[in-house]
């Protein structure tokens, strides 16, 4: 027992380590006061580094809205060309956002057909979609291959291409058994991608899981008349390369939106500033409060903190923060709010006492953009608000 007794910051759980022998573990001997006293030891311990960075994690999942981190993909996967298309349409390299006004809310979900030998029948498994979101457009993306090549000239020039919601599996092919989702006519010649709008069978789906029976997709003559030969067919789940498989699009909003101002965004409460220990008369913290406020850099390594798996863009981001200080008078270069220069005046003046100066904080916050796998391996294109400082300001 001498080392406790060398160590006064021990005393306490010593102590109580004996109140408890005293006590209720009178009658259980030395050893259940030991283990109480070595019990009371690891609570008192000081949070090892490898549970501070769960705990830091944790609440970073938070910030970007998830519980755990999806595990990566069993097998390489690339995702879909028309994710990435849009991603680089709506972020910068950093994911930064360069043109908000390309994304229908604030998440944008990509689902694989689960089918992978029916052609012409689809099925999308939409459990990843959480219940709050607020479904805002579907798509149904499928690839047209080119026509196969036929003797003699052509009939016609167009077809039809109608998209049902199979209503009973048993009879999909009979009125009762489907819904008209979207029909459009096609020409008999090209290739590429067509997208048909589908979005209240979506919403019927995430409404009640098992109303889901898929997609059944004809081709027609004009008029309905039936066709010679198949002139024109999409690529299956099955048997085309990952680039030309069938995708449903889905452009949602999950309700997560920031505390942005119209003009600038201030978050509600800014990290406390430890202090730094003290080297000599000019440390590092009073070296930075003789510095005016200004921006400065905070990179965020998504592979150093173990997310490179399941994240495909951006590999990290410059996130910035703000230090320095804000001295009386504020100057325009300041960014101040009108409540700062008051509140400057009031300390320089020491009208009142307890009374700071204004704090160098973030006054304009940008979002970036995450590209990533979800649980089921689904690519999922998301936007977080105020997640950059954009410029800093004394409030």
């Amino acid at each position: 027992m001498c080392i406790f007794d060398s160590n006064p910051s021990f005393q306490p759980v010593i102590n109580a380590g004996l109140g408890l022998q005293r006590g209720v573990w009178l009658g259980l001997g030395h050893r259940a006061m030991l283990g109480a006293v070595l019990l009371l030891l690891a609570l008192a311990r000081p949070a090892s580094p490898e549970s501070r960075r769960a705990e830091a994690l944790k609440k970073l999942l938070e910030v970007f809205g998830m519980e755990d981190p999806p595990p990566p993909p069993a097998h390489v996967k690339q995702p879909p060309q028309y994710m990435v298309d849009l991603f680089n349409a709506v972020a910068n390299a950093d994911g930064v956002t360069k043109n908000p006004d390309v994304l229908e809310g604030n998440t944008v979900r990509s689902f694989l057909d689960r089918t992978h030998s029916e052609k012409m029948r689809f099925l999308f498994v939409l459990s990843s979609v959480a219940k709050n979101e607020k479904i805002l457009t579907a798509e149904l993306h499928l690839f047209r291959l080119w026509p196969r090549a036929t003797e003699g000239p052509r009939r016609h020039h167009f077809c039809q291409v109608s998209v049902y919601q199979i209503l009973d599996k048993t009879e999909p092919d009979s009125p009762e058994g489907q819904k008209l989702l979207a029909s459009r006519l096609l020409s008999l010649q090209g290739s590429g991608w067509e997208v048909f709008a589908i979005t209240q069978a979506v919403r019927d789906w995430t409404q009640d899981e098992s109303s889901n029976r898929g997609l059944l997709v004809t081709v027609h003559g004009l008029g309905g008349s039936p066709l010679e030969a198949p002139t024109v067919q999409f690529a299956s789940s099955g048997d085309h390369h990952e680039s030309k498989k069938p995708m449903l699009v889905l452009f949602t909003d999950d309700g997560r939106r920031g505390a942005s101002l119209p003009m600038a965004g201030v978050p509600a409460s800014q990290p406390r500033d430890f202090p730094a220990k003290l080297t000599g008369p000019r440390s590092a913290r009073s070296v930075d409060r003789l510095q005016p406020c200004q921006r400065h850099p905070l990179s965020v390594d998504f592979e150093e903190i173990g997310w490179s798996g399941w994240i495909i863009s951006p590999r990290g981001y410059n996130a910035y923060h703000c230090r320095g200080s804000c001295p009386f008078p504020l100057g325009e270069n300041m960014r101040p709010t009108n409540h700062a220069t008051v509140q400057s005046i009031i300390n320089a003046l020491k009208l009142s006492e307890g009374v700071s100066s204004p704090c160098c904080v973030p006054d304009k916050l940008h979002s970036i953009n995450l590209l990533y796998f979800d649980d089921d391996e689904n690519v999922v294109l998301k936007q977080y608000d105020d997640m950059v400082a954009g410029s800093c300001g004394c409030h």
